[in-house]
């Protein structure tokens, strides 16, 4: 079911689909491949909207879909992709071919990603498969309720969740994998992902997909 799914570091990860590679804030690359379909960018920090990485990975034909609020700031990548697309929270959209909708993306209680940047998790639906990117949260209600096979949840705490409480989210979800991502490399350590799969419970099935 993941092995469409690659991560690499942080919150970088790609989705091999049908109508070519799904990028999510990819950062620190380290190859070129210059063959995105879809870039999709949760928020403006830098440790997800990177523009030297994604220069790496766009080509002629790239679509870069990003939250309506950072448009301007995705102008400085305007000349790399063939266009850009913008979203806002809680809507569902086809985008050349790829369905996608969204899902608010904020901290409960720190000051990090507040709801009202209107920042976004995305779901993908990938050869019938509904894959959850969650972006930088808490174990906030909108993600709780999120219907999903598959999903990618920060673990490493500090700007977001840490493992325990992703744990306890996806636990809620009942997805049918569980990814950890977002540590061991700004925040968090691989014993993090570790922790991770330890909590979550059955049938759920934890993988560990940063090595």
């Amino acid at each position: 079911m993941t092995d469409n799914i690659t991560v690499f570091k942080h919150n970088s990860i790609r989705i091999d689909a049908e109508n070519g590679p799904i990028y999510v804030d990819p950062f620190e690359m380290d190859e070129a491949p210059h063959d995105a379909a879809f870039i999709l960018i949760t928020h403006d920090h830098y440790d997800h909207f990177s523009v030297k990485d994604i220069e790496k990975v766009a080509c002629n034909n790239t679509v870069l879909v990003v939250p309506r609020k950072m448009v301007e700031k995705a102008r400085e990548v305007e000349a790399l992709v063939a266009k850009i697309e913008t979203v806002k929270p809680e809507i569902s959209k086809n985008i050349d071919g790829l369905m996608l909708e969204t899902v608010p993306m904020y901290n409960i209680m720190k000051p990090f990603h507040p709801k009202t940047a209107e920042w976004v998790g995305y779901i993908v639906t990938v050869a019938g498969e509904r894959i959850y990117i969650a972006g930088d949260i808490d174990a906030i209600k909108e993600a709780k309720e999120v219907k999903c096979d598959v999903a990618l949840v920060p673990v490493g705490g500090f700007y977001t969740m840490d493992a325990r409480k992703a744990a306890g989210l996806v636990n809620a979800m009942q997805p049918k994998v569980a990814i950890p991502v977002h540590y061991g490399n700004l925040v968090g350590t691989s014993k993090d992902g570790e922790e991770f799969a330890k909590l979550v419970k059955e049938p759920i099935k934890a993988e560990i997909k940063i090595k």
